[in-house]
């Protein structure tokens, strides 16, 4: 079993940042891709930010530029720098890995607030 555990949400003003940070723990062997995803109220969850193992990213198109997502192998840790942010960033930020042969887990989800 795999346990996923985040931290770094809160509150914060318009223009401000936030790092988010998930780390896995349990029996992985293997990390195929780490990502985060939101989850505005009434809207689907949708992917915000990937990296795979070899280091290639993707981004959502209303974050690019603005936040980045990095990893620590090592560590089995996922971040995720969120710059300049809008109020439109708020949500709840969930990280997802990708593991072993392919079995998916989810982080608890951690709530961004992001005030005008």
């Amino acid at each position: 079993q795999v346990q996923l555990v985040e931290s770094g949400g809160g509150l914060v003003q318009a223009g401000r940042s936030l790092r988010l940070s998930c780390a896995a723990s349990g029996n992985i062997f293997k990390i195929i891709r780490m990502a985060w995803y939101c989850q505005a109220p009434g809207k689907q969850r949708e992917l915000v930010a990937a990296i795979t193992s070899d280091g290639n990213t993707n981004y959502l198109d209303s974050v690019k530029g603005r936040f980045t997502i990095s990893r620590d192998n090592a560590e089995r840790t996922v971040y995720l720098q969120m710059n300049s942010l809008k109020p439109e960033d708020t949500a709840v930020y969930y990280c997802n890995f990708i593991v072993n042969f392919g079995s998916t887990y989810w982080g608890q989800g951690t709530q961004v607030t992001v005030s005008s």
